[in-house]
């Protein structure tokens, strides 16, 4: 099942940058993050963060969740793949996304406020708005993705993305 056939790359010289985004769900709600800082400053979002040398993309979800809200995940369930070329201005970032549970005692780190938002209420947020695209596909049931999100000076310019069947 695919959207549209992926063209490739955005060509250059630009570092990859692999990273984890997760989506933390309690119920009906997802644990959600505003950041206060960088080129994602007032912007909300799942935990995550740039893995580490040589780690693998699991062990650096279940890190920053546990580094950004104080969380022990429990379960970690993989949902896809999108690469943002040049999202900062200048590195490729290569983006693990996952859905998750967890237990403990929440507390706010120095990233940002987190918050636990209703799911249904997601798009409300402000959000980048590619992710307003991808939200929907973290409910999907039996499929992963691979997406490539386009953005220029923070500007959303397009997607592609291939859906294909969870083994």
């Amino acid at each position: 099942m695919t959207d549209a056939a992926p063209t490739g790359s955005a060509g250059g010289t630009a570092r990859m940058i692999p990273s984890t985004l997760v989506y933390v769900q309690r119920g009906e709600e997802t644990l959600m993050l505003r950041k206060t800082r960088g080129h994602q400053e007032g912007k909300w979002n799942g935990l995550g963060g740039k893995a580490e040398p040589g780690e693998m993309p699991e062990a650096c979800a279940i890190r920053e969740v546990r580094e950004e809200a104080g969380l022990e995940v429990r379960t970690l369930t993989y949902k896809g793949l999108i690469v943002f070329p040049r999202f900062d201005g200048v590195n490729d970032w290569y983006v693990w996304i996952y859905l998750a549970t967890a237990e403990g005692e929440l507390r706010e780190g120095d990233e940002g406020e987190l918050a636990w938002i209703p799911t249904r209420d997601l798009s409300t947020l402000a959000l980048h708005e590619g992710d307003r695209v991808f939200l929907p596909w973290l409910e999907q049931r039996g499929v992963v993705f691979s997406a490539r999100f386009d953005y220029e000076g923070g500007r959303f310019l397009g997607h592609e993305v291939a859906f294909y069947p969870r083994a």
